[in-house]
């Protein structure tokens, strides 16, 4: 029997750990009896829309120090998108076209590294797939550093975010203790529904530290006063108080804590501004110190330096295992993690149907926070803990990073 070719794409925000999962993809195809070419969609689907790919198999292969320099490599070798599809039965010719598309290049397996968003797409074109007998297996590779992706454990890509969340904090309260002055520092951390990055600034903790002193999600609702109660109460007992907040925490009616907000994106997400800014406002209004806020934006999506050993090892062996399920006949399906143990910390992988994955969101389960709402319990600091560990050897030339060449990213023809 011919052997089919695969075909990989990603999507959505970047990470440190995407093109780990993109480089277990072309490994396994490599390694594969059932597959022969592995190509790549630029700018996610858009690409097979607009037919631009890349030979993956060419220009990468299985050679070990490609594939290892991919694996460090931040954000998407592949570029993204944030195109929602519609729903076939409104308008099928889009699916036509991406079909046709997996015709052409005799696609035998489409895998698709993105997060909430991205599986959407997944169930839509499994769901299409179905309705015209497509044998094509249609298989979700998780990422996101929100870490909300249902039914899995933990996702790829969040490990390394919370690892540069803790040492971040860490470095924000070496830089705050100096000075002799009573102060507040709130420290906004990305996280529109589920807090699971903010949580991660309390790995920063050790035996001199406690900071951050307060810790703020969107799983419990939010009030201003008892924000400024709890501020009052840690100034008491110490000069310094650091404060992790989420840029979606909500006060008890589901409004948002922040400085303003703008449109709502295509998948109907709120873009949020300024929580951070919204409370230092409110503490210098209420409490006579120095006060400053702090946004962490995008800085830890890409952050390599400080990606963690565990989050890319893991990630590459899902781009892996993605290429076996679908030489299994698995589809319509995610990659997915199961914690078997913290100590000594193991998982197994496996895959769940994506149509319990797609359009859903996992939240920081309401016991493992505290019952003031403002610090996280035992329970989630042993869950977060195991993700982090590990360094990355990322190679280095005139004292920066070497990353992969994404100049067909950026670099557009003349003709």
């Amino acid at each position: 029997m011919t052997q089919k070719n695969v075909l990989v794409a990603q999507s959505g925000g970047p990470t440190v750990a995407i093109n780990a999962s993109l480089a277990g993809v072309i490994a396994a195809t490599c390694e594969s009896n059932n597959y022969n070419l592995c190509y790549g969609a630029l700018n996610g689907v858009t690409g097979i829309l607009d037919s631009r790919y890349l030979n993956l198999t060419e220009l990468i292969g299985n050679d070990s120090a490609n594939i290892e320099k991919l694996k460090t490599t931040p954000a998407m070798y592949l570029g993204s998108c944030r195109h929602k599809l519609p729903k076939y039965e409104d308008d099928s010719e889009v699916y036509e076209k991406i079909f046709d598309q997996f015709d052409k290049l005799d696609i035998g397996a489409f895998f698709y590294i993105g997060g909430n968003d991205s599986m959407d797409t997944v169930l839509k074109l499994s769901d299409y797939a179905k309705k015209i007998n497509s044998n094509i297996k249609i298989i979700g590779v998780p990422k996101t550093i929100d870490n909300d992706l249902c039914v899995t454990d933990h996702t790829p890509g969040f490990g390394s975010a919370a690892k540069y969340i803790a040492a971040s904090i860490l470095e924000i309260s070496h830089d705050t203790y100096i000075y002799k002055v009573k102060s507040v520092t709130i420290v906004e951390i990305m996280g529109r529904d589920a807090g699971w990055l903010t949580a991660s600034s309390a790995l920063a903790r050790n035996e001199y530290s406690e900071a951050p002193h307060l810790i703020y999600l969107p799983e419990v609702a939010f009030d201003t006063e008892q924000f400024i109660e709890d501020v009052r109460e840690k100034l008491k007992t110490t000069d310094n108080v650091i404060v992790a907040v989420s840029e979606g925490i909500r006060d008890k009616d589901g409004e948002y804590i922040s400085a303003g907000e703008s449109a709502t994106d295509k998948f109907g997400h709120k873009q949020l501004s300024g929580a951070g800014k919204a409370l230092e406002f409110l503490v210098k209004e209420k409490i006579n110190v120095k006060v400053r806020s702090v946004e962490v934006n995008v800085l830890q999506r890409c952050a390599s330096h400080l990606a963690s050993k565990t989050d890319l090892d893991e990630s590459f062996e899902q781009g892996k295992k993605a290429v076996s399920f679908a030489e299994e006949g698995v589809t319509a399906s995610m990659v997915i993690l199961k914690r078997i143990s913290n100590k000594p910390y193991t998982v197994d992988y496996d895959y769940a149907v994506i149509k319990n994955i797609a359009n859903e969101a996992k939240s920081i389960p309401r016991e493992w926070i505290n019952s003031k709402g403002n610090d996280i319990k035992q329970e989630l600091y042993d869950y977060l803990f195991p993700l982090i560990q590990g360094e990355v050897n990322v190679a280095y030339s005139n004292g920066l990073p070497t990353y992969m060449n994404v100049s067909h990213l950026h670099k557009r023809s003349e003709n």
